[in-house]
């Protein structure tokens, strides 16, 4: 009797070619009635894309889950997509994503396989699209790109197109999974020709890349004053981001309630409307300028307080993993099969507990960490172990602290995801 394939044998196994032209005509008219519908599209051709042909690679920020549609439905060439590996798992996602051939890939891990797909692609004349970063944004704006994005460009030696996809974050924050419709643009351009790619380091494509990609939602919105349909509730779970206290400086002490986030310890507090300006509550609260702002002052504070070697964080946690035969449901993104503790600190990740019935310890130096993923909320997050597929509920709101100390930990011993070399302050939102 034949043995039933894995779901990651048959994703490891399928023959992934250019997206068949009927099938996806059809998505691409639905992509383009959802965006009309919900983001009030405008779109900025900086090259003429209707007259580019294959082959090509299209990089993007990634601003919100709905990117996709965004870098589908407006370009005349079909496009095999780049997608974390752990997608392909989800019930509601696998029929479209392997309909459309898209390409699975481990976020933040080297993998062979999935850049043998997408030079296959390119070798058929076709368009590959990838978002650098890893995953959307988490507080609004980009984070740097992953470390090799300049030697796969330089490799894959096509021209290199971008989209610079803005006001996504605002109609999709990563805080809260409820969409909320309003205008979204997008900008796109040429970014690289094959002459270029030769002439520059790894580096350099990296850095170029970065400045061109970077783009603060909530600053530009404070320009364009663009609305969002967020029904009174444009601060719920907010405090998932913004933990810390800018009056008193304590931590997990912010709330959430429809509008407002406020400290319970001080009173300190704004409300936001709903193109995401916060007004505090009174002259004595201190709100800092922009959310994105409130976000890096804690990153700071973060990178201040891991520069101590003794420097450690715990948790419980509860963990998950993927099914090995059946697709999850209810747009879950893992299997509970444990508990235990996470602890991070300069011996690296490790977790101490049970994974389907049995105990284990399992430890990922800090050089193999640069970040982490994360699915949906703000609510857990993941990471590979040997190439599986780890996801942690935290038993807290700790989740965004995690990033912090564990990014800038990399930092610090070396790791090859360093910060931006330019100052963020420096590029306009436009």
């Amino acid at each position: 009797m034949k043995k039933q394939q894995t779901i990651d044998e048959k994703l490891n196994s399928k023959i992934i070619n250019r997206p068949n032209p009927l099938f996806y005509g059809i998505l691409k008219i639905v992509a383009r009635t959802v965006l009309k519908w919900q983001y009030n599209p405008k779109i900025y051709w900086k090259d003429n894309f209707s007259k580019v042909k294959g082959p090509y690679i299209l990089i993007s920020n990634h601003a919100s889950r709905a990117d996709y549609l965004f870098n589908s439905a407006y370009l005349k060439q079909r496009v095999n997509h780049v997608l974390g590996y752990n997608e392909f798992f989800r019930s509601h996602l696998a029929g479209t994503v392997g309909g459309v051939n898209c390409i699975p890939k481990k976020n933040f891990q080297f993998e062979p396989k999935a850049m043998m797909r997408m030079k296959h692609i390119i070798e058929q004349g076709g368009v590959i699209s990838i978002y650098p970063e890893g995953m959307n944004s988490i507080s609004g704006a980009n984070q740097p790109v992953a470390s090799g994005t300049g030697s796969f460009l330089k490799t894959m030696g096509v021209p290199v197109y971008y989209s610079v996809i803005k006001g996504g974050y605002l109609s999709c924050p990563k805080y809260n999974t409820v969409d909320r419709p309003g205008t979204v643009e997008s900008v796109l351009d040429i970014m690289f020709t094959p002459e270029d790619l030769k002439a520059l380091s790894p580096k350099e494509i990296e850095d170029i890349v970065n400045e061109k990609l970077y783009h603060d939602d909530y600053e530009w919105n404070k320009k364009k004053k663009y609305h969002y349909k967020t029904k009174g509730k444009t601060a719920e779970g907010l405090e998932t981001l913004l933990y810390w206290c800018p009056k008193c400086g304590k931590e997990r002490v912010m709330k959430s309630e429809g509008d407002k986030i406020y400290c319970e310890n001080c009173g300190n507090g704004a409300t936001l409307d709903d193109t995401y300006e916060m007004h505090p509550f009174n002259k004595e609260c201190v709100i800092p300028e922009t959310q994105t702002k409130w976000f890096n002052m804690e990153r700071k504070l973060a990178k201040e307080e891991v520069k101590n070697e003794n420097f450690e964080m715990r948790e419980h946690v509860k963990l998950g993993m993927l099914p090995e035969y059946e697709l999850l449901k209810n747009k879950e993104t893992s299997e509970i099969v444990g508990e235990g503790e996470l602890i991070i600190n300069r011996d690296g990740l490790t977790y101490i507990g049970t994974r389907r019935g049995e105990q284990v310890t399992l430890n990922l130096p800090l050089k193999d960490l640069p970040t982490y993923g994360m699915c949906t909320d703000v609510t857990r997050f993941y990471t590979f172990f040997n190439g599986v597929f780890h996801e942690f509920y935290p038993e807290h709101n700790i989740v965004m602290k995690w990033f912090f100390v564990t990014e800038e930990l990399h930092r610090l011993i070396g790791g090859k995801w360093q910060d931006f070399n330019f100052d963020i302050n420096t590029i306009e939102s436009n």
